[in-house]
């Protein structure tokens, strides 16, 4: 048998293997290996032919794509940089219940009688005291709250009692219970479960109510300017695209859907039965949507959708088989996509691009303690010197503990890393409420993360001179009699309230007297003669 292996001596030039011999294999076609008996037919060394075999099986294993962003890993932080002691709160409702930006953290708390959340400066780590200061103004259960993207010491938040109010938290975080907002706008008539700032708008104030409307609030003018009215049950999350100039909804009757804001009109719609829809994310600027639900089979499913045509999700991929709420948190800087679930200890995080397969899993952070929610800290306030990319809060109820969770990327170079930190939206509104509601759209003005550079703030909030507001109900005014806290509180409002009940008895007797004196001297002038 002739062998297909010849000698051939190396030519003269300028190659690098020049003196040498080298092999020449002639590979036979590829059909004939692939074929049902290929070591009876294909020709050559066997021990070629088996290593031939052996490539091209392993041609058909999933390529895995290399990326800087592998090997992210969670790092939590010790026992004395966690805050302990937190009354959290024990509301089932679908939200975080926690707001982070780069000077405070603000928790929703549980109290007895009306709503209230803590706010704490992000420095004051370890054991909160039991008697620490709140905002305690609302009369029903706290649902919702956020930061202002553009003013730190500003955060709304909505209730149970159909409200949405803006705070003012001073500098130095709160040094008594804050009971008077800045700000208290009354247009919902159920309670009001989500709130949302606009992402470049300054004073533009989003909220969504159990009345199945969002309306759109200038905090400038202290009212409301739109109400969008094309849902027909209850609306489960919000999104902003980058600018701002579009919405994506979620709602109780299986619909997703893309809303242009100032118009109220619906552009894209998804009827999502299959994949019953619970929370949406705008992907950046990719023209992409991720939303996270229930698969028909009651299994956590994750679905990518292009924003220009919802008739088909791109890509569907199921997670597990828990009941629990998945939050998805995206960064648009890393294109990261986090993926945690409610009464999870663990955090997925997914690489997302814009070609196939779009979703790339990287990892996971595990945990044994589950999480009521999560919050998020803005990019301006992580740190770039530790390459940490994001950075949570994890509210555990079981022990009454917030544990912040940084995402790091493993760097030896202790330089400032530019390729995973670009220039990232700011502090610093791009429009004015009035040049929004005009129609103008702009992308967030950006800032650089090097060396803790931060513009100068030129956000200001002033809240517009109205008239306060009361609800009088028997002569009492619901809002200025907020229900007590404390034991304390309950023990003063007891005396205060026998006292008042006494003196109402005093008075009550002395007009009873006063009637029985009336009546004798009416019956007197009845009785008594008449002039002649």
């Amino acid at each position: 048998m002739q062998s297909d292996i010849t000698i051939q001596p190396a030519k003269d030039g300028n190659n690098e293997e020049e003196g040498r011999q080298r092999s020449v294999w002639k590979q036979p076609p590829r059909t004939e290996i692939c074929s049902q008996n290929p070591a009876a037919q294909a020709p050559g060394p066997p021990a070629l032919t088996q290593l031939c075999m052996t490539v091209t099986k392993m041609s058909w294993r999933p390529q895995y794509r290399c990326s800087k962003f592998r090997n992210v890993y969670g790092k939590v932080a010790s026992r004395e940089n966690c805050y302990e002691c937190v009354p959290i709160t024990k509301n089932v409702h679908d939200n975080p219940f926690c707001a982070v930006n780069a000077k405070f953290l603000a928790i929703v708390t549980e109290s007895a009688g009306g709503g209230s959340f803590l706010v704490i400066p992000l420095h004051q780590t370890g054991r909160i005291e039991p008697n620490h200061p709140k905002v305690c103004g609302h009369q029903g259960t706290v649902l919702d709250i956020k930061w202002n993207p553009f003013i730190e010491n500003v955060i709304a938040s909505c209730s149970e009692d159909t409200s949405v109010r803006v705070w003012e938290i001073p500098d130095g975080g709160l040094k008594r219970n804050i009971t008077e907002a800045v700000l208290e706008l009354y247009g919902h008539s159920r309670r009001v479960g989500l709130v949302e700032w606009h992402p470049t708008a300054n004073n533009i104030l989003f909220s969504a109510g159990y009345d199945y409307k969002i309306l759109i609030w200038n905090l400038e003018e202290g009212e409301a300017v739109k109400m969008i009215d094309c849902h027909t049950d209850v609306i489960l999350c919000m999104s902003f695209n980058t600018d701002g100039s579009l919405l994506a909804t979620t709602c109780k009757d299986k619909k997703l859907r893309i809303l242009e804001p100032r118009s109220g009109r619906v552009l894209q719609a998804a009827n999502c039965k299959n994949h019953r829809v619970t929370r949406v994310v705008f992907l950046g600027d990719m023209k992409r949507l991720l939303t996270t639900g229930v698969s028909r089979w009651n299994t956590r499913q994750i679905a990518l959708w292009d924003q220009e045509d919802l008739s088909m999700p791109l890509v569907e991929e199921e997670i597990d088989g828990l009941s629990g709420l998945l939050f998805p948190f995206y960064d648009m800087d890393t294109h990261m996509l986090y993926l945690a679930g409610k009464g999870d200890g663990n955090i997925r995080y997914y690489e997302i691009t814009v070609e196939k397969p779009f979703l790339t899993y990287l990892m996971e952070f595990r945990s044994a303690a589950p999480q009521k929610g999560l919050g998020v800290m803005p990019k301006h306030g992580l740190d770039v010197s530790a390459c940490e990319i994001f950075r949570f809060y994890k509210l555990i109820t079981l022990k009454n503990v917030i544990e912040p969770i940084s995402m790091i990327v493993p760097r030896r170079s202790e330089t400032y890393q530019e390729d995973i930190y670009p220039m990232t939206p700011g502090m610093e509104p791009a429009l004015n409420p009035n040049e929004w509601l005009s129609g103008i759209n702009r992308d967030p003005v950006l800032m650089s993360l090097k060396e803790g550079y931060r513009k100068e703030i030129k956000a200001t909030f002033k809240a517009p001179a109205r008239d306060k507001k009361s609800l009088v109900v028997n002569g009492i005014d619901l809002l200025e009699n907020v229900p007590p806290r404390t034991e304390n509180e309950l023990l003063r409002m007891f005396y205060r309230q026998q006292d008042e009940i006494r003196r109402l008895k005093e008075q009550l007797a002395q007009r009873d007297l006063l009637i029985r004196q009336l009546e004798l001297e009416l019956r007197n002038l009845r009785n008594s003669p008449k002039d002649s």
